[in-house]
This record gives C-alpha cells, structure tokens and sequence, in this order.
C-alpha cells in the first residue's frame, strides 16, 4: 500500500482502541430473560438501537444508552428497569485497550501526534484514555462537539479545534457506520479499517487501507 505521512492521526475510541463491552454486558445482564438462541439478535438490536439514538440532536450519552435499552426492551417485550441501562453507562470508564493497542500506539505516537474523537461524555473518556498506553495529543467527545459521530459536524468540530483540513489527516476505526463513511465524505487523505471483527469490510470504497489491529499501523507511514 501507499504510504501516507498525515499531520495528524484521529481515532475512534471505543472498539477501535478500546476494547467495547456492550455486546457481552448485554448478554450478561438479560441472560435470564433472553433464549441463548436469541441473545445474538437481541445484542444486535441493541447496537442498532444505540447508532439510531446518535443521529439526531446531541443529548447526554447516558440517556442514549438509556433510550437504546428501552427500546430493545419494548422490541422484545421486555420490562424495562434504568438501573440496568445505567450499569451499561457506570461500566464503559473501566475499560482497557485491546492487547495489540499499546505497543501499536506507542511506535507511531514518537513521529506524529494521536488525536481521538469519540463517542463518550466528558467524564468516561479520560479514564480509557490513560489505559491506552501512549500520548494522545488532543481528545475531542462527543459532549464538546454537541454531535454524535457519523454526523460530520462532529468530524467538523475536531477539524476546526486543529485548524487542519482532511486531506492532511488519517482516520483510523473499526467501524464503517460510525467513522469511515463520514470520513470518505469529508475527504480524509487516508482512512484504516482495524479489522476487529465487529463489521464487515467495505473496503475499497470507504477505506484506503485494512490492519488486523493497530500494529499494522506504523507501516502504513513508514515507521
């Protein structure tokens, strides 16, 4: 593959670095109400739930989790209790990185600055990111942007924060739906799908280039 030397590399956080729990809490937490036969359309209707509560107006991600819970429950008939979408929000701070992030990060983040642009509220991502193992230059959320990730004003938001246009930029995320669609549209120079297993690939037409994890990634600007 080409190389591409970016001003900057922006991240998605959860499920790209951070290693995102919401499908096994699901299956935990209504494991006694849902058929083990079920549980995977039941954990997918939740993700779908989830994406479908971002793309409006920015509201707390509490209550998107919230929403997504309750909707899920209301699909499949089940009652729904708040203490339970709020164990969902209480446990995305304790999360760690994927195995491969670390040592990955670390390489590329003595060359070139590591920005993130994530999801989460202001309150949750400063404590995945100190579990990252490298130096983020700059962490922008949701919260700050006042939207939600794939609407580009969040991606838009980050461009001005670093007063640096797209093409000058790699996009690196495991997801299509969230961040490579967005990214492409708004002309991202290069943009790496992580192959994390949580999407099918829509390569070539959305991303410039596929890594198994973020190992691969100093290859990719000639580290």
């Amino acid at each position: 593959m080409k190389q591409f030397r970016p001003k900057y590399i922006t991240f998605d956080c959860y499920g790209t670095l951070t290693d995102f729990q919401m499908g096994p809490m699901a299956r935990k937490i209504f494991a006694d109400r849902i058929r083990p036969d079920q549980m995977g359309a039941f954990v997918a209707d939740f993700a779908a739930y989830r994406f479908d509560e971002v793309l409006g107006e920015w509201k707390p991600y509490r209550d998107v989790l919230r929403s997504a819970v309750e909707r899920t429950c209301r699909k499949w008939q089940l009652p729904y209790h708040d203490e339970e979408a709020l164990q969902f929000y209480d446990a995305v701070p304790t999360w760690g990185p994927h195995p491969d992030v670390p040592q990955g990060l670390a390489k590329v983040a003595r060359e070139i600055p590591l920005v993130i642009l994530s999801n989460a509220s202001n309150d949750q991502i400063h404590q995945n990111v100190a579990k990252l193992g490298a130096p983020f230059a700059h962490v922008f959320t949701a919260q700050q942007a006042q939207a939600y990730k794939p609407r580009l004003r969040a991606f838009e938001y980050m461009l001005d924060q670093l007063h640096c246009g797209p093409q000058e930029m790699m996009h690196v995320s495991s997801s299509f739906r969230h961040d490579h669609m967005s990214a492409r549209d708004l002309g991202y120079g290069a943009r790496v799908f992580v192959a994390r297993g949580h999407e099918p690939s829509l390569m070539p037409h959305y991303a410039t280039h596929e890594i198994k994890d973020i190992g691969g990634l100093a290859g990719l600007v000639g580290l």
